[in-house]
């Protein structure tokens, strides 16, 4: 059994995902409302500027995964990316939700572009980072222990954003200029926890690839070619589309379902992650009876079953529409653990096949998948709105949303992400890669040496 990686390395790994986590949240969160109903951006259109810039992604993320992999230096093969990505994605952060007030046409194209440009800095620490557990342990559960870590620094990061940003636009007045301010008090937390991590992980163990370096586009055809990867990557895109969708349409949800503001966003989020951050050890000691792949799936059945009860909402009390959001927080921190501590175990059934160090080519994929998935399910509820007629409003304004409009946004919160997620469990019966076939593809490489 490998040694247990010193908690110091655990601890500044984990911190990253504190300020990627905060990134992640405020735009999935508010971005498509702020276009909606601050900059008055029609619905659809606002769903454009969300999803364009993850199809960028696509391009970018298995690049920088081919060029992180390639990297030679003193800090590593990912670790100088952390540095970079740390420092540029919170100043584009800050610009995001700063657009001047020039107009609804205007405003789309400012946020495409800064969005754009986030999309790309995310990129630069996202994709190295999740390479990372892959280099730092080969230890089945030790891995799954890294990314608890990861994902309760992640689900706090979430739950500080999505909490406190709604409150933070109220504390500073709300409108445009709260929504700057708002922006520019995330990102310094962001800086200073991905900045953290850099500076946290400069003991964590690193490896270097001395094979001869393969096109990247024969290595993303021989990335796609490894079985387990593209079950687990299939299953956790459709669970991405679905919590996308969720999350844009919780500030709709809030406003127009239930009546309240920014306080009853606050609340929602308080109720998805506070259960996420509680049960995740619970996940963690049940994972190392049932195994990781069966806890996933434990997992997206509840999250479906929840969400489908979600469906009848508009008729239930606030309370029971936020203890129904709790059991799906109790689902939300398995779906997030379980996904990104099986990465590192396909990885490894390349590594045996070839006998190569190629984790970032992998990672690139899987970040240009996450983020597309959420930003689909975003995109998505956009549609579904401007389908049911939803009405765009420019900051200040009161508008009175149809019928139509109402059922749009239960539908976003409920049947959709429950059909996404269901769909997402079945494709996960295809996954077959568990500790012993693991155990015995290393003890094969380790054999064939």
């Amino acid at each position: 059994m490998a040694r247990p990686l010193p908690s110091s390395v655990v601890l500044g790994y984990g911190l990253g995902s504190l300020g990627t986590g905060m990134y992640s949240t405020v735009p999935g969160l508010l971005l498509l409302y702020y276009l909606t109903d601050v900059l008055g951006v029609a619905a659809g259109l606002a769903g454009v500027a969300i999803f364009l810039p993850k199809l960028w992604d696509v391009v970018t993320d298995p690049a920088m995964g081919h060029l992180s992999d390639r990297t030679r230096s003193r800090w590593g093969r990912r670790r100088p990316y952390l540095l970079a990505g740390g420092l540029a994605l919170p100043l584009g952060f800050g610009l995001l939700f700063s657009a001047p007030d020039v107009g609804a046409g205007a405003a789309f194209a400012y946020t495409l572009a800064i969005y754009t440009l986030c999309a790309t800095a995310f990129t630069i620490f996202q994709v190295p980072y999740l390479a990372m557990p892959a280099e730092m342990t080969a230890d089945y559960h030790e891995t799954t222990r890294l990314m608890a870590y990861r994902m309760a620094f992640m689900t706090l990061g979430i739950l500080i954003a999505g909490a406190g940003a709604p409150l933070l636009i109220k504390h500073f007045g709300g409108g445009r200029a709260a929504y700057a301010s708002m922006s520019w008090a995330v990102a310094g937390v962001c800086m200073v926890a991905m900045v953290g991590s850099f500076l946290g992980t400069r003991r964590a163990a690193f490896s270097i690839d001395e094979g001869e370096a393969i096109p990247i586009g024969e290595q993303l055809r021989l990335a796609l070619r490894n079985r387990p990867f593209m079950v687990l990557l299939g299953g956790y895109f459709l669970q991405l589309c679905a919590i996308g969708g969720l999350l844009a349409a919780v500030p709709f949800f809030a406003k127009y379902v239930v009546g309240g503001g920014e306080e009853t966003v606050t609340i929602l989020f308080l109720a998805l992650m506070l259960p996420a951050i509680v049960t995740m050890p619970a996940w963690l000691a049940l994972s190392r009876r049932l195994g990781k792949e069966r806890c996933y799936r434990l997992a997206l059945g509840i999250f479906t079953a929840a969400s489908l009860v979600l469906w009848g909402s508009a008729a239930f009390p606030f309370a029971a529409v936020a203890a129904l959001v709790g059991v799906m927080g109790v689902a939300y921190a398995a779906t997030q653990l379980f996904p990104f501590s099986m990465l590192p175990d396909t990885i490894a059934v390349d590594q045996a096949a070839t006998g190569r160090r190629r984790e970032g080519i992998f990672t690139g994929i899987w970040t240009a998948v996450d983020k597309g998935g959420l930003a689909f399910g975003a995109l998505v509820a956009s549609l579904v709105l401007g389908a049911g007629g939803f009405v765009e409003s420019r900051e200040g304004a009161i508008v009175t949303q149809p019928a139509s409009a109402l059922a749009a946004i239960v539908l976003v919160m409920s049947l959709i992400p429950a059909l996404l997620t269901a769909a997402s469990w079945l494709a996960l019966r295809g996954y077959k890669l568990d500790q012993g076939r693991l155990a015995a593809l290393r003890a094969e490489e380790g054999g064939g040496r």
